[in-house]
């Protein structure tokens, strides 16, 4: 058995929705690169997806939903559906590029639940936006979704999803909201200064699954010190309580202090550390299994590419120090296309990932948010929310 494998092929670039949408394919393109140019990708074999059926797809989306999209291309402008939106337009080949990226991370899915190998990476996917019958958030199909649906026939009974996205992964949630098979956690700006405007912390699930939806908000301006301090305070109890048997992680970088679409201040050093914090908990509560997806991250140049390589490193176990220089090979690259780019030296912004641990008797708006969620959810699953220890 391999212990990781990486989903890619340069046909997920089709999901392509304009020059001018922020959604733009290039920086999967950056980051491979960038990846292959540090030495990361040595040795790797790269994993070519399959589109997914229709089966698979009617996991998240009704039939109705997925004609739509199939005949959006040539039905005009007023489709429905969340189609035809600025955020989601109409392109060509919509149904086909989207149905790739459903299938990069199935076939990530795949590969862990075969025992092909342990940890499995597809930074195509994460479009954890997409709801049953519309596009939402610039997501078509809800590759997340599809993925835990297609791991719970396979006989997974305890599913964790972890969504760093600065979004609220309000698609998953939705899809799984009233399933205590699967626990679903997201930590987002605040849903009251952002889209998609859910995930409150009173979002805890809905009858036998109460508790199974986990949501911190964190206030605009949060940077690697308070988000840190949210996800130690929130998603390692959670964990070991819940014990999952795969960990699935959205793993948007849009919550970078240079993101133009929203306002929280993370670093490339910060999701460094998520990364890690990630694999860490993957091989203590969920006997290794790790599937981790991109998401969103709009700052195509600086920071998607240092991140996600960063990311597809974590899950290889080939990390990248963060001092390490950026390769004039890719420099060269970028600035042929993009001349006047700044570009950061090296594959860290200086930061140093540091926090302290929830409970040390500070309070601020980030500990008001982990009151909060912890008080919604913590008795649900045997803890105490007013005890550090828990």
């Amino acid at each position: 058995m391999s212990p990781s494998a990486v989903v890619w092929d340069s046909a997920l670039l089709a999901y392509d929705m304009g020059d001018q949408h922020p959604f733009n394919p290039v920086r999967l393109h950056l980051t491979m690169r960038l990846a292959t140019a540090l030495g990361v990708l040595d040795d790797v074999p790269l994993l070519s997806p399959e589109p997914a059926g229709v089966k698979d797809l009617y996991r998240a989306h009704s039939a109705e939903y997925l004609e739509a999209v199939q005949q959006a291309p040539m039905a005009g402008w007023d489709v429905g559906h969340g189609l035809g939106s600025d955020d989601n337009p109409v392109f060509t080949d919509m149904h086909d590029a989207a149905s790739l990226v459903v299938g990069s991370t199935l076939l990530g899915a795949r590969c862990i639940s075969e025992g092909r190998t342990q940890r499995a990476v597809s930074i195509a996917g994460g479009h954890h936006h997409a709801m049953q019958d519309r596009a939402s958030g610039f997501c078509v199909y809800n590759d997340c979704s599809v993925a835990i649906s297609w791991l719970l026939e396979q006989g997974y009974d305890r599913i964790a999803y972890v969504d760093t996205d600065v979004h609220h992964g309000d698609g998953v949630q939705a899809a799984f909201l009233g399933d205590p098979r699967v626990l679903t956690i997201s930590l987002h700006q605040h849903p009251f200064t952002l889209f998609p405007g859910t995930g409150y912390s009173g979002e805890i699930g809905v009858e036998d699954a109460e508790g199974r939806a986990v949501n911190v908000p964190l206030p605009p301006n949060t940077g690697d010190a308070g988000w840190l301090r949210a996800f130690h305070a929130v998603v390692p109890s959670l964990l070991e309580t819940f014990r999952p048997q795969i960990l699935v992680t959205q793993c948007g970088v849009d919550s970078h202090g240079e993101d133009p679409l929203a306002d929280l201040s993370l670093t490339v050093d910060g999701h460094r550390t998520i990364y890690r914090e990630l694999r860490r908990l993957a091989d203590g509560y969920a006997e290794g299994r790790w599937l981790a997806v991109g998401g969103g991250g709009y700052q195509l140049l600086r920071v998607v590419p240092r991140s996600w390589t960063h990311l597809i490193a974590t899950v290889l176990d080939h990390d990248v120090a963060p001092d390490t220089p950026l390769p004039a090979e890719w420099t060269d690259m970028v600035r042929g296309v993009a001349p006047s780019a700044e570009l950061p030296p090296t594959m860290s912004d200086g930061a140093d990932g540091g926090f302290s641990a929830w409970g040390d008797g500070f309070d601020d708006a980030v500990d008001a948010a982990i009151r909060d969620t912890r008080r919604a959810v913590f008795p649900l699953h045997g803890l105490d929310p007013d005890d550090p220890r828990d």
